[in-house]
């Protein structure tokens, strides 16, 4: 699978059969956005929460490419009242296999507000995601959220090879927590992610990976618009 950083919490993810799947998409306005990165396929658009800095391109983008929308059920409807079709609509503990994938929507501790004309409106609450894929590998997705102790039980049931973390601090936990959720997942690679986007998010992977030394966990910092493969 390749994997590219568009910045902040997008990322897009190219099968080996080329189907593209979108996570918490925030390309225009997104100051970490690759410079002449394009989009030019999506299969699958996934998001974690309401927020405007993971869902501001959902829209345009499921209008543009008629993807399979996968969110919380409350942000589905509201995405289905902005005209957007194909939504799977879950909530926490539910799965559902969409183009050869397993999702299994997980908990994460944060808000999740949908700023609609305005106003915040309801968004239902912000989760993460197991991912398993046809080769049973499975990656999580935590979204934004802080460390919590169920992630323990996530280690359990999915046993994921490679997750993707928030450490920017401020919004989401930093590298702290970062820390001691490494040590609950047992992952192999860690993905940092929603950091150096703006200067109040001031987590970064070297300090991660200065506080898992001894971990036999590898701390995976990804430059925006440079995939890699997994």
């Amino acid at each position: 699978m390749e994997i590219t950083w568009l910045g902040h919490g997008t990322f897009q993810f190219k099968l080996p059969d080329g189907k593209v799947i979108l996570m918490d998409p925030w390309t225009n306005g997104n100051p970490a956005y690759p410079k002449g990165h394009h989009i030019d396929r999506v299969d699958i658009i996934c998001i974690t929460h309401g927020h405007f800095d993971h869902i501001h391109d959902a829209v345009p983008l499921a209008t543009t490419f008629s993807p399979e929308v996968i969110a919380i059920y409350e942000t589905a409807a509201w995405l289905e009242s902005k005209g957007v079709k194909n939504t799977h609509a879950m909530n926490k503990g539910g799965s559902q296999q969409i183009h050869g994938v397993t999702f299994t929507m997980t908990h994460a501790v944060h808000s999740c507000g949908i700023l609609d004309d305005g106003k915040i409106v309801y968004g239902g609450e912000a989760s993460g995601y197991a991912m398993r894929f046809a080769d049973h590998r499975c990656l999580y997705f935590a979204g934004d959220t802080n460390v919590f102790s169920d992630m323990s039980l996530i280690e359990q049931l999915y046993h994921p090879e490679l997750a993707f973390l928030p450490i920017g601090d401020l919004f989401t936990m930093g590298p702290a927590e970062a820390a001691m959720a490494c040590r609950l997942l047992r992952a192999r690679k860690v993905i940092p992610m929603h950091f150096g986007t703006f200067p109040p998010l001031t987590g970064r992977p070297d300090d991660l990976r200065e506080r898992i030394k001894g971990l036999e966990t590898e701390v995976w910092p990804l430059e925006p618009g440079k995939p890699v493969t997994w």
